[in-house]
């Protein structure tokens, strides 16, 4: 799901924070993560977004549908498997190029990227719907759940898929910073209170 993530309110800020620390942020804020070591997190941080920036490109599968209300929940696109569709908020889309143009971000996201960069993401999510890629994943984080001799069973790493996709997307969109920056940006512009939408 191609939600808004708030790091912080200052945009400029932001700007400053490079796409990698932006994932850190994600996974240290993702519930099952509190006191994880910064490093550890890092380590996982750095595996996913190789991984998702490594996949292979390929057209989404899914229907797509456009909708007009996910500026409230601050949600540009989600993915549902069954059946498979994508859900775009045009709404949201729409408020995000405008926050571009407000920021002057427009040389990391061209227009019409925003569009292009969430219907990506939702594909890189189709994709973990397949056991092979989630196996791989987890193979390329390598946090391991249970060790048994020479049995080793890896673990799920909770937010590594989002962090995969958002690579995924800045990969194939070829865009010049991770959506990531500018959903937290968007969830800070429209998130604040006094702030116009």
């Amino acid at each position: 799901m191609t939600r808004a993530h708030a790091t912080t309110t200052d945009p400029v800020a932001q700007q400053a924070t490079d796409d990698l620390d932006l994932a850190v942020r994600l996974l240290a804020g993702t519930p099952t993560h509190e006191g994880r070591d910064p490093a550890l997190l890092r380590r996982w941080a750095e595996a996913a977004d190789a991984f998702g920036a490594a996949l292979e490109p390929g057209p989404c599968g899914a229907r797509i549908v456009e909708r007009d209300d996910g500026l409230e929940e601050l949600l540009l696109a989600r993915y549902t498997s069954r059946p498979a569709t994508v859900e775009i908020y045009v709404d949201t889309v729409d408020r995000a190029e405008r926050l571009i143009d407000e920021l002057g971000w427009r040389h990391w996201y061209p227009v019409g990227s925003v569009r292009a960069a969430a219907l990506a993401h939702e594909s890189a999510h189709e994709h973990f719907h397949h056991r092979a890629t989630r196996t791989a994943l987890k193979e390329a984080i390598g946090h391991t759940a249970l060790r048994l001799g020479r049995l080793r069973v890896l673990a799920h790493v909770a937010g590594a898929e989002e962090i995969a996709a958002h690579a995924y997307a800045r990969t194939v969109c070829g865009l010049g910073r991770s959506p990531l920056l500018l959903t937290a940006a968007l969830a800070a512009a429209v998130g604040a209170p006094g702030r116009e939408n």
